[in-house]
């Protein structure tokens, strides 16, 4: 809100302004939405629970998004995940990718969608075990064959998306966490260094 009212001068990004904002007073609903989507995350995590290990794949804005849901599994579901900017996938990450590796690729609509369609093709050739998180209606753009699993959200402005699109991870975590009989509540060692650090300050 206040980057809108700094930017409230110029005229030519009024109308980015107004769907920024109006998108911020509908978010509430929209994450209502996707948290429907709980069922079918906990069916996510049933098919992954015997892995050992997936990557998540996401572009611009949700390149915070992959990070932040590697993390959360990697904290309470104490399953390796990993966070990897798509466009360093050439740098690295496609070597470990075959038939045998869940990766979760965010391709929800934004100045990054056709760049994160072309991540998919070069997927699908080494034959990657792809779920694609994708905006609402776009199940058969991202994956027309139907050899994807795809977990569809609802499309807000491209700035406010990964506030939608985290909800989805966060609730894999939560299953994939009470699916391998850990606490959620009580990640391993992560209390305690908290614990340490309000020891030091007081």
């Amino acid at each position: 809100m206040l980057a809108l009212a700094i930017g409230d001068d110029t005229m030519s990004s009024q109308s980015r302004r107004v769907a920024i904002g109006d998108g911020l007073f509908d978010l509430p609903n929209k994450v209502r939405e996707v948290l429907k989507l709980d069922q079918e995350m906990e069916d996510l995590a049933k098919f992954l629970i015997a892995e050992q290990s997936f990557l998540v794949f996401g572009r611009g804005y949700n390149y915070a998004t992959t990070l932040e849901g590697a993390l959360k599994v990697k904290e309470v579901a104490l399953m390796h995940s990993e966070g990897i900017l798509a466009g360093e996938m050439k740098h690295g990450p496609l070597a470990l990718v075959d038939e045998n590796l869940p990766i979760i690729v965010i391709t929800t609509r934004d100045a990054c969608f056709s760049k994160q369609q072309s991540v998919i093709q070069q997927l699908h050739a080494r034959k990657g075990r792809l779920i694609v998180v994708c905006s609402k209606g776009d199940a058969a753009l991202v994956c027309p064959n139907g050899s994807c699993k795809v977990i569809e959200v609802p499309q807000v402005e491209d700035c406010l998306q990964l506030v939608v699109n985290i909800i989805p991870l966060q609730l894999l975590a939560y299953h994939l966490t009470v699916l391998r009989g850990y606490n959620f509540d009580q990640p391993r060692d992560l209390a305690k260094e908290c614990d340490n650090q309000i020891r030091k300050v007081h």
